[in-house]
């Protein structure tokens, strides 16, 4: 079976919403439920983040929403029996975020025959050196179907985005600011100077925004420089804070960025 990550840049080039969760929040059973209301409501790409004890680039609101995820019980097993549980009903792609160590923790081999038998499609480790990801894991990556999306962030030299556009099988991330995630307001005049530089460069891979975008108004600017957008922090906080039910909740934040 073709990847859906694959399938769904063939059909559509632009305007690309990708909504990041965390996995177990605001409830350890919400996960299946979350991935299927997105998907109804509009999302074109599902990001699950994995609850790690240690997230190095999540801001306050995600760094918050994985702790609560880890104190209600998530872990990984449970995680991709969620994942397994919803297989047959969702069609949209989707990618888990995380960071190595929960990957070797598991076992390299074992996480990656999970992710193609449970319908994950691609993955984002920010902490996974480019050399590392050639020599050790790129065939085991390649063998399974399993996607991968590096980061650029402002500060990335071009000679590292032009190996991260020939390595990555998935999207580049584009981070939108060098700092945390969840960060920042808007779009400034130099972040789209960044946007501009990389477009110049006339990479070969698709391409995705985030970090700061958080509304229709900055999806719609990210995604005028990139194929789409990710947002993560402004959902999480539109789910735990929400007046409305989750399912209602999820459909009133998607609503808001693509009417």
């Amino acid at each position: 079976m073709a990847n859906k990550l694959d399938q769904l840049f063939e059909k559509k080039q632009s305007d690309i919403l990708n909504i990041y969760f965390t996995a177990g929040f605001p409830n350890l059973n919400d996960t299946g439920n979350i991935i299927l209301e997105l998907e109804k409501a509009g999302a074109d790409l599902i990001e699950i983040g994995m609850p790690y004890s240690d997230p190095m680039a999540d801001g306050p609101t995600i760094q918050d929403s994985g702790q609560i995820a880890l104190e209600n019980g998530m872990n990984l097993n449970l995680l991709f029996d969620q994942i397994n549980s919803i297989k047959k009903q969702a069609s949209t792609p989707l990618i888990c975020m995380g960071y190595l160590n929960q990957v070797m923790q598991f076992g390299e081999n074992n996480f990656i025959r999970k992710c193609k038998e449970t319908g994950v499609d691609g993955l984002i480790l920010p902490d996974l050196p480019l050399d590392i990801y050639e020599s050790d894991y790129k065939n085991l990556f390649e063998e399974n179907d399993i996607k991968i999306c590096f980061l650029i962030t402002p500060q990335t030299s071009d000679e590292r985005i032009r190996e991260i556009d020939r390595l990555s099988t998935g999207f580049i991330y584009v981070v939108a600011d060098s700092s945390i995630t969840g960060n920042s307001k808007g779009i400034s005049p130099k972040q789209i100077e960044y946007f501009e530089r990389i477009n110049s460069m006339n990479l070969q891979s698709k391409k995705l925004i985030g970090f700061g975008i958080s509304d229709a108004q900055s999806f719609k600017t990210a995604s005028q420089y990139s194929n789409g957008a990710i947002i993560g922090s402004a959902f999480i906080r539109a789910i735990k804070n929400g007046q409305q039910d989750l399912n209602t909740n999820i459909s009133n934040f998607i609503s808001s960025i693509l009417n």
